[in-house]
């Protein structure tokens, strides 16, 4: 027989979105359960970057200054290598201080940090090991989930049902919703590499991206090493791959020369991740005891590393606009139609800026030519800094930031 439980909120999905949102509304005192279907939160190749907008949310907690004593590495600037010359678009000291950087730490780094902090309040609950397995449905109405934990079913009824289990989402359909695909013309390689020896040492940027007629390559730093990344046409992994290693090396080292000495180390295709990538938006996030927030609701593109950012202003907003009233046992509806009208507009207006530039970087990758012709350097140099401050505020705050409310 299925345990039961009641709650005032259920959360399936124990990334950035649910377990933040999870907290939002444990320290307004509400009986909150997250289910996360794995053991715990190790795993590569999840987005890592914590933007400014974030920071000010951790410190609206009270939590910035103990997460930043984590092992973080703060990057003042984000500088972009095109065609060999190095350009500086994103300057976080721009922004009011103190959130006037941005941090990169491992993804399992904050969701442990979350669940700590989550676990002083007495109505908070992770059950690890549990997977959403589908909705409790009364007359049109979601009451809860049905799951599989550690000892077997149970069903958990509450009067807000949150799917924050990501792009593959379980309770998305069971909630009769589906998501609008935009075709995506391009795929990344993900890999680990070793920091070399003779990296640029640069105290407050970082060179994420490089990019020439070779092809666009990522140097992400964690840590110990560095995450490596490599952008391919959609659906190009197997004819890459059929260039043998030695190629896809040359392709790399000549994008990133700082690299050249440690690509080596990715001696197997087995030590390369393929990330499909997708964008896709659901025309509507709710429905009666249900809202969907995070990748979920909307799967955003790598590109700008926004994906952690949007999925915590999804949750602050959430937490805004129902925290009251499930508190008070009101109606849920309208206060979840207003949280999808307004993260929605800047969820569009973002996913419509990285189809624009998946398109451009499809483009040249396919004709092996930069998408900034070497003419233009000069142009595109003299541009950057009358832009840098709307580049800087596009990508460290998002579009429209969210704030904690009490």
């Amino acid at each position: 027989m299925a345990e039961a439980v009641e709650r005032d909120c259920v959360i399936a999905g124990g990334g950035p979105a649910g377990m933040m949102l999870g907290l939002l509304l444990a320290r307004r005192g509400l009986r909150v359960t997250v289910l996360e279907k794995h053991a715990d939160f190790f795993r590569d190749f999840r987005g890592d970057t914590i933007h400014p907008s974030t920071l000010t949310v951790l410190g609206e907690l009270g939590l910035r200054d103990a997460f930043l004593e984590l092992p973080v590495h703060r990057v003042a600037r984000l500088d972009v290598v095109i065609n060999g010359r190095r350009i500086a678009p994103v300057d976080f000291t721009l922004l009011a201080p103190p959130d006037d950087f941005l941090v990169l730490a491992p993804q399992w780094d904050l969701l442990n940090f979350v669940a700590r902090a989550s676990a002083a309040h007495p109505g908070y609950e992770l059950r690890m090991s549990t997977t959403a397995t589908g909705l409790l449905i009364e007359d049109g109405v979601v009451v809860g989930v049905a799951a599989d934990g550690p000892d077997g079913p149970l069903e958990i009824r509450a009067p807000l049902t949150v799917a924050a289990d990501g792009r593959g989402s379980t309770l998305r359909p069971a909630a009769g919703l589906a998501p609008i695909e935009t075709g995506v013309p391009i795929d990344v390689l993900w890999f680990d590499l070793p920091v070399p020896a003779d990296a640029p040492a640069h105290p407050t940027s970082e060179t994420l991206f490089s990019l020439d007629a070779n092809g666009f390559a990522l140097t992400i730093p964690r840590g110990d090493h560095w995450q490596g990344g490599y952008v391919i046409p959609k659906g190009g992994f197997d004819l890459l791959k059929a260039g043998g290693l030695d190629e896809f090396h040359r392709r790399f080292a000549a994008t990133a020369p700082f690299a050249a000495s440690v690509i080596g180390t990715v001696d197997d295709w087995e030590k390369v991740k393929l990330l499909l990538v997708q964008i896709d938006r659901l025309p509507t996030w709710h429905r009666p005891g249900f809202m969907a927030i995070g990748d979920a609701a909307h799967a955003m593109s790598p590109v700008g590393g926004v994906g952690v950012n949007y999925a915590i202003q999804d949750a602050v907003a959430l937490a805004n606009a129902i925290a009251a009233p499930l508190a008070s046992r009101g109606p849920l509806d309208a206060a979840l139609a207003a949280v999808q009208a307004r993260r929605e507009r800047p969820v569009a207006r973002m996913q419509g800026i990285q189809r624009a530039i998946h398109d451009r970087m499809a483009r040249a990758a396919v004709r092996h030519r930069s998408p900034v012709p070497h003419a233009a350097m000069p142009l595109l140099r003299a541009l950057v800094p009358l832009v840098r401050g709307r580049f800087t505020r596009l990508v460290g705050l998002g579009l429209l930031p969210e704030h904690v409310q009490d």
